[in-house]
């Protein structure tokens, strides 16, 4: 399998983590992800269908099978199951589509947190000149 991302990582160390129990939802994981990355801010912030099948594919070559669900309101289930399973087809579709309007953990979420945690600031304070005062510009 190809080599994992910075946040895969992290979210296949938490699947790891919580191996024991036998249903696991994405508001655990995602917390669980936020703990062990340190990752200040994102409360709400879910995990991406893309990354958590690419995570259950690396976990279950290394023998600890998950199974994907999903809920009625687009929310992911991890169940431990004997084999692993992904998504069918329309529930994927479903939760993509739903993805569009959520946060989600990003690589980028980790980059903040390794360069000090400082987030960029937007100008939003607008100097106006007035033509009437130019001399006080020149």
């Amino acid at each position: 399998m190809s080599e994992l991302t910075p946040i895969q990582k992290e979210i296949v160390a938490a699947l790891e983590h919580m191996k024991e129990k036998s249903l696991i939802t994405e508001a655990v994981l995602a917390k669980k992800v936020r703990e062990n990355a340190k990752i200040q801010g994102k409360n709400k912030a879910g995990i991406s269908l893309k990354d958590l099948e690419i995570c259950i594919e690396y976990l279950a070559e290394k023998g600890v099978p998950f199974a994907l669900h999903l809920n009625s309101a687009n929310d992911i289930l991890i169940k431990k199951e004997d084999t692993y399973k992904l998504l069918e087809a329309d529930a994927k579709k479903r939760r993509q589509s739903s993805e569009k309007s959520i946060s989600v953990l990003t690589n980028g979420d980790l980059r903040q947190k390794t360069s000090g945690g400082k987030i960029l600031k937007k100008r939003n304070d607008r100097k106006k000149m007035d033509y009437r005062d130019v001399n006080d510009y020149v």
